[in-house]
Parts: C-alpha cells; structure tokens; sequence
C-alpha cells in the first residue's frame, strides 16, 4: 500500500489542502486487489482510495469527486465514437 500511496504523491495525482470548517468532507476507503499472471502467480498488489459516493448530498458535493485513473482503452473507445460521429 505505502508503494500505491508514494506514487499517487510522486505524480501529483491529488493535493492535501485544510478541510473548511463549514462543510463537512466525502469520506473515502481503500480498495485492495490482488493482480495475477496468465498462470496464477501473484504479479502485484494493488491499493486504489475511493470516495463514499453514498455520503455526497445531490446538488452539493456530487462534482468534487472525480475518477483518478483514466484507461487507455477507454479514451480510444471515446475517440473511435467521436470520429465514427464526426
């Protein structure tokens, strides 16, 4: 975990700022997963922080949380729309 946490520091992925006293802030639990090769043998251990989406009030908090990891098979599958669309 202390691996996943210094890279997601080392790139800058997020910024830890003093909470506002007024509102009350999304909580968030670490996800664990356990990658494996084609033939069973453990290659990594991975970690990712998530936000309690079932905290958020509509209206208020539901644009501050965002997805911290975009795939890149999911932003070819955007293109491939975009230009299938013009």
């Amino acid at each position: 975990m202390s691996e996943e946490f210094n890279a997601l520091v080392k790139h800058g992925t997020w910024e830890l700022v003093p909470p506002n006293p007024s509102i009350i802030p999304v909580g968030c639990k670490w996800i664990f997963r356990v990658k494996h090769n084609v033939d069973g043998i453990i290659s990594r251990y991975k970690a990712c922080l998530v936000a309690k989406e079932y905290h958020q009030r509509h209206g208020f908090d539901y644009t501050e949380t965002f997805s911290l990891v975009v795939k890149p098979v999911t932003i070819k599958t955007i293109f491939s729309i975009v230009v299938q669309h013009r």
